[in-house]
């Protein structure tokens, strides 16, 4: 089994990179292969759907996606929406997400966003036919010692256990599907 990790944080001190390192190492301690995509690391402009799909990397980023058991996505919240970066990673894959297993990591600056993610969610569901792991991990700065400097780190107990919770139901979720056909 083969899950794409994408950290959508363009944050040069990413806390939602932070958990998305973190569940790789969650679901390869599985037994499943993780690849782990920072979206810091490609250049994908935000522009209309035609001319960013012929953007190489998007192309491999939608390969990438199209080919994974399961994707999960670590998104920074920002005023009560998923940033734009990974709006933008949708908008240009389009197609590859079709009947996707995904989960959500979401990183925010205030708990009252925690229901943020759902209209990304009920888009995926909607326009591609997603399987919307039904639980997402969300965390604010609470979570990290050392915020935002390079050497920043989960701390959070309560945290680590709701990622591995994801991997496993992730996983678990994708081999089922996979194996009934559906994927």
């Amino acid at each position: 089994m083969n899950i794409a990790v994408i950290s959508c944080s363009l944050h040069p001190l990413s806390r939602s990179y932070i958990m998305a390192r973190h569940i790789v190492e969650e679901i390869e301690s599985l037994g499943s292969m993780a690849q782990l995509h920072d979206l810091r690391h490609y250049k994908i402009e935000l522009r209309d759907v035609n001319s960013g799909r012929r953007n190489n990397q998007v192309q491999e980023l939608a390969r990438t996606i199209q080919t994974a058991s399961a994707v999960i996505l670590a998104v920074p919240i920002y005023n009560f929406y998923a940033n734009a970066a990974a709006k933008n990673l949708i908008e240009l894959t389009g197609d590859a997400w079709n009947k996707r297993v995904v989960g959500f990591i979401c990183a925010a600056g205030g708990k009252s966003s925690y229901m943020s993610i759902m209209n990304l969610a009920n888009s995926l569901m909607l326009d591609f036919r997603c399987f919307i792991v039904p639980q997402f991990v969300y965390a604010t700065g609470d979570a990290f010692d050392n915020d935002r400097t390079e050497d920043m780190y989960l701390s959070s107990a309560e945290v680590k256990e709701r990622l591995r919770e994801l991997a496993e139901i992730t996983t678990q979720l994708a081999s089922a599907m996979g194996s009934v056909g559906l994927l």
